[in-house]
């Protein structure tokens, strides 16, 4: 795994999912376009400043720019359904969650990215 490509994937879809392009969030971040292009397409590592930065700006946790597992549906099922039958609170959280996503779904005002 390339982790400067997956992070620079990461901040990519995060910032497409925010609607910006790659010129304003540079310009919001405090750093040049080619820049930012170089970072998202893993050329270069962003420093914990520009990190920090991007973050703000973007809304999201810096943790989230690291997520990079990504599980099949089926795995996914089976971690939901294991964390749900051990706990009742989790599960009336899902459910809410599921409710408010199809609602916003459904008004078109959710992101998922």
């Amino acid at each position: 795994m390339d982790i400067k490509k997956e992070l620079g994937s990461r901040i990519k879809s995060i910032r497409k999912s925010k609607g910006l392009t790659q010129e304003q969030l540079a310009e919001l971040v405090g750093i040049e376009p080619p820049s930012l292009s170089y970072i998202e397409t893993g050329k270069f590592s962003p420093s914990i400043e520009t990190l920090q930065k991007l973050s703000e700006v973007l809304q999201v946790g810096v943790w989230e720019f690291y997520y990079f597992e990504t599980l099949s549906n089926a795995q996914m099922i089976d971690e939901l359904t294991d964390a749900m039958t051990k706990d009742e609170l989790l599960t009336k959280v899902f459910y809410n969650l599921l409710m408010t996503v199809k609602y916003n779904r459904k008004s078109k005002n959710i992101t998922i990215y």
